[in-house]
Parts: C-alpha cells; structure tokens; sequence
C-alpha cells in the first residue's frame, strides 16, 4: 500500500516536471551529429537531461514524505495534507464544515510532520469510523432530537476536542527517546489509546442511541431515555470495547505500539468511556457549570483514556 502511495507521488511530481519541460524540442540532440557512424554512442537529449534531476527528486522527496519512523519536514507535511484536501474538498465538506475543514488539515499536518504516515492514517480512520456510525439510523435519531447537530458534520471544537490528546502525543513521542521523564513508545501508546478512546466513545453513544433496548443513567442505574447525558446501555458497551480494539489493532498493525500495549489501549479507552459517561452524568448540563460542553468532556474522555495507558 505504502510502496504504491510513493509510486504515486513520484509519478505525479514527474509529470508536473515533464509538463514543465514541453517548450523543449523531443529528441534533440546535445552533442554532435558528425560522429562517424560506425561507432557507437549513447545520444543524450535536451529532455533526458531536463528530466533525470526531476526524477531524482520526485524519488527522494516521496521517499522523504512516506518515511516509516515519521520526522517529516513540515513544509512535506502541509504540501500532502494540502493536496489531499484538495482533492477530496467536496466530499470532505460533507463530513466537516468550511471552519473543522482547515483545522482538520492543520491537524492533519501536525500528525504527518511528527508521526508520518502512520499516525495520520490512525487519525484519519478514526474519523471515517466515527463518521460512519454516526450515520447509523440516523434519521430516526433527528425525529427523536437526539442526532449530532449540523447533520453530523464536524466543526473546529469536534477536531480538537477528540484530537487534542493525539497531537500533544504526537509531539512529545518525537522529542527524543525520553521526554519528560517518560519513554516516546509510552507517548505513542498514549496517541493510540487517545484515539481509541473517542472511537469507543463515538461507538458507544451512536449505536446506544440507535439499537439500545434499556438505558440506564451510570451514576444511578435509573432508567432514562436514549441519548440522556451518562446514559449506558448493554449495547452501547458492546459497541465501544469494538471502537476501541479496531483502533488499536490498527496501530499494533502499522508498528506503532506492540501487541501487548495494543491489549493495554483496548482496556484503557473501555475504563475512560465509563468515566467520560460519569462526567457526562455528574458535570454536563448543569446551570453553573455552562462551560463544561460536550467537547470539553470529550477532551478530557481522550486525557484519561491515554493517561490509563501510559500509566499501566
């Protein structure tokens, strides 16, 4: 996958180069045509000149973007995240409004820049999975006013209330072997668990709404609609420990974390789920308390989920 994403690149900056090179007469030769004929010789063109330092770069640059261990250059960084964006603009902006779709390319910039591929390609599954079961019955979720708002299209709170953690993370894990007293696999794990976290969250409260049967306030066990702010239901719970173990298989699979701390992400974004829903029960909605927002939670849902791991 990695080798035909670079193969991709390379090729696409080549063209740009020979496009670049079209004022130039094909075949044109650089040396003279007076040789005696009978001796052979290699004839270089005014293109095959042009066009070797083009590829030589497009080569190193793409070799550069799709590094496995991260540490790209942020100006590689912004350029492919600008590209795809690009792109994919349209359908993007069916998922994201105009404001979270330029800070989902500034965070998906951070994460190139530090983690590389790898770490973006996490991120960015999160937030296809979170969009699809969003989704799920959703317009039976509108009738009953218990739907994300906007559609379910992300603003710049969402990106950075389930994203935060994840680039702090991201930064910290590459600050050296240590930073801070703690090892950059354990901030890696924490990145992992992060994200983990949110999905299992997203999973939990979307399918919870859509299929759960009996739903009971966390702090109380009393019995409350779907949709009410610490509610749980048997199948939520058994939605969010699948978020969360997508996820973190995801990351034991492209080498961020070992199977052993993917085990460790798993239990750790299950136990901050719960917690988040005893926030959300507790601290959510509560007249003095107007600045504790969903996302507010939500950041903090994603703190504790990698705090849980990194301190395992």
């Amino acid at each position: 996958m990695v080798k035909l994403i670079r193969t991709t690149t390379t090729a696409i900056i080549l063209g740009l180069g020979l496009q670049c090179d079209a004022f130039l007469t094909p075949n044109q030769p650089l040396v003279s045509s007076s040789w005696p004929m009978t001796q052979p010789r290699t004839i270089y063109t005014r293109r095959d000149v042009a066009i070797e330092p083009i590829v030589e770069t497009a080569q190193h640059l793409a070799a550069s973007i799709f590094q496995y261990n991260g540490h790209v250059p942020l100006i590689q960084a912004f350029g492919i995240n600008l590209f795809g964006f690009t792109v994919l603009r349209e359908k993007l902006l069916k998922s994201l409004t105009t404001q979270g779709y330029f800070h989902a390319m500034a965070l998906g910039t951070g994460l190139w820049t530090t983690l590389g591929w790898r770490g973006w390609t996490l991120c960015v599954g999160y937030l296809i999975l979170g969009q699809l079961v969003t989704k799920v019955r959703f317009a039976e979720k509108q009738k009953r006013g218990i739907a994300e708002g906007r559609g379910g299209r992300r603003g710049p709170e969402n990106v950075w209330g389930s994203a935060a953690t994840a680039l702090l993370c991201a930064f910290c894990s590459v600050q050296g072997n240590t930073f801070l007293g703690l090892s950059s696999d354990l901030f890696l794990l924490g990145y992992v668990a992060s994200l983990s976290t949110k999905l299992a969250d997203t999973f939990a409260s979307e399918i919870g709404k859509a299929y759960g049967k009996t739903t009971f306030l966390i702090t109380t066990l009393e019995r409350v609609e779907p949709g009410t702010e610490g509610a749980v239901s048997a199948e939520g719970t058994a939605a969010s420990v699948l978020g969360g173990l997508l996820l973190s298989l995801y990351g034991w699979s492209v080498g961020l974390i070992s199977a052993p701390a993917m085990v460790i992400s798993v239990v750790a974004a299950f136990i901050a789920t719960n917690i988040e829903s005893v926030l959300g029960a507790t601290l959510q909605d509560k007249p003095n308390l107007k600045w504790i927002t969903n996302e507010v939670i939500n950041f903090l849902n994603t703190l504790i989920g990698a705090a849980i791991a990194m301190a395992v």
